[in-house]
């Protein structure tokens, strides 16, 4: 039976005849409501939620990650270019040339009319030829040694492996050094990298033919990768870093342990002092320069915390209170100017420098003294800065230490970049080529060193 609408008279006529039916009615409608006014709060409350996420990302999903706040923007941004008195750049003629090719004018192209005289306007273009491959049919030659019984084989510089039949045709050592190149020191995806090849070279090969060939190529380099890892340990300062990464579908971590001259990776699955001491160990007697994260701490005996990240942890807790805070603004100018001394370090006299030094530890004792603050954001820098007290100064204590952490986050961003594209490493074997090719790779560009030969040299087959 279909439902009769309650109109005025209906009711009317259910308070004369049946008021209980009535209050059932309006109870029901009491609670229907009470319960939409519920969910409608918890709706606003969420896009409230929303708004300020949005708010605090400074634009949303599709905004740069690096982008400034807009606080912080200048109202007026610099123009493109260098600015007013800069040398200008521009592209040097080549010292040789390779083919002259003159194009005369006999007649204007518009009408036909002969032209009687002419300038010569010279121009160099620099053009790149098209790629064929260099393919060498290679006949080498086995044989048993008569004098001591061994089977021995002759070997080419081009050879990477001395597979035959099948597996007979391979990459030169060049070509695999190119490959390695563009997946690991350009950070191209694997099949980009195939295109590229494909594309370019006319080198046909497909991904999973290109990653077991980097996987070789990578074996034999992890020499030079333990070479690193021991030239780290003998490093006088050394930034390090983490973030998340993928190994084998589960969450792992990515760590790079950067000096000025080299770089190292590690993809590892748990982040604890136990895995950092594999790499840096305890009784490293260089500085350790890194952020606050709890793992560091007495990790080795000399080390420095970022001081971006203390000035992050600043404007977080002013940004946090209702009005400004003067106790924390007077650690801001503190940590700021303990940076300009380290500026004008070398222009000091070196009792001048010892008196500034002294004056700055005397103030962060003042600061920082174990007395807790009564606002709670001031007390969270206070207690962040008073853990840190030993290491507050240490950029200023030792030669050659910077105040932040930015070469190691420098190195640590086109891993990050690379996580993006392929969220990590599918295999313990992929990972181990990921850290010995990147790191080489990274280390050769902060050398000025040919990675390319490197990778050559590294990939030609040695004689038995």
């Amino acid at each position: 039976m279909a439902e009769v609408p309650l109109t005025r008279e209906i009711l009317q006529q259910l308070v004369r005849t049946d008021p209980e039916t009535v209050v059932d009615l309006v109870l029901q409608q009491a609670r229907a409501i009470a319960q939409q006014s519920q969910a409608i709060a918890a709706l606003e409350e969420r896009v409230r939620q929303l708004e300020e996420a949005l708010r605090q990302s400074g634009g949303g999903p599709g905004a740069a990650p690096f982008r400034l706040e807009r606080h912080k923007r200048k109202a007026v941004p610099k123009g493109p270019g260098r600015g007013p008195g800069h040398r200008g750049e521009f592209r040097l003629p080549a010292q040789s040339i390779d083919q002259t090719i003159e194009v005369p004018l006999k007649q204007c192209p518009a009408c036909g009319e002969p032209i009687g005289k002419s300038t010569a306007l010279e121009q160099t273009i620099i053009e790149l030829p098209a790629v064929r491959p260099l393919v060498v049919r290679l006949i080498t030659y086995r044989g048993r040694c008569r004098r001591c019984a061994r089977l021995v084989q002759s070997v080419h510089p081009l050879q990477v492996s001395s597979a035959c039949g099948a597996a007979g045709t391979q990459f030169g050592p060049r070509a695999l050094a190119s490959a390695g190149l563009l997946r690991h020191g350009v950070g191209l995806t694997v099949r980009s990298c195939c295109a590229v090849l494909d594309k370019l070279f006319s080198l046909r090969v497909s991904a999973a033919g290109l990653c077991r060939a980097l996987d070789r190529l990578a074996r034999r380099m992890e020499s030079s990768y333990e070479e690193l890892a021991e030239q780290l340990h003998h490093s006088g300062v050394v930034h390090t870093d983490e973030t998340s990464w993928w190994l084998q579908n589960e969450r792992s971590m990515l760590w790079v342990f950067a000096t000025p001259e080299q770089t190292l990776y590690r993809v590892v699955e748990h982040r604890d002092r136990a895995t950092l001491h594999q790499t840096i160990r305890p009784d490293y007697g260089g500085v350790l320069v890194s952020d606050c994260l709890s793992i560091y701490d007495d990790a080795t005996a000399l080390q420095h915390k970022c001081y971006a990240h203390h000035l992050k942890a600043i404007a977080a807790a002013q940004a946090a209170r209702v009005t400004p805070s003067e106790w924390l603004e007077r650690v801001e100018r503190l940590l700021k100017s303990a940076i300009a001394l380290g500026k004008e370090r070398v222009q000091l006299e070196t009792g001048q420098f010892e008196q500034r030094l002294k004056a700055l530890r005397l103030a962060a004792h003042v600061l920082l003294e174990e007395n807790p603050r009564a606002c709670v954001q001031e007390e969270a820098v206070r207690a962040r800065l008073w853990k840190q007290r030993d290491h507050l100064f240490v950029f200023l204590e030792q030669p050659g230490v910077d105040p932040t952490n930015n070469l190691a986050e420098r190195q640590l961003r086109p891993a990050v970049i690379r996580r993006k594209l392929s969220c990590g490493n599918k295999t313990r074997r992929g990972a181990r080529t990921f850290e010995v090719l990147t790191s080489l790779a990274a280390t050769c560009r902060q050398r000025g060193q040919d990675f390319l030969q490197i990778a050559s040299d590294a990939a030609r087959l040695q004689p038995a």
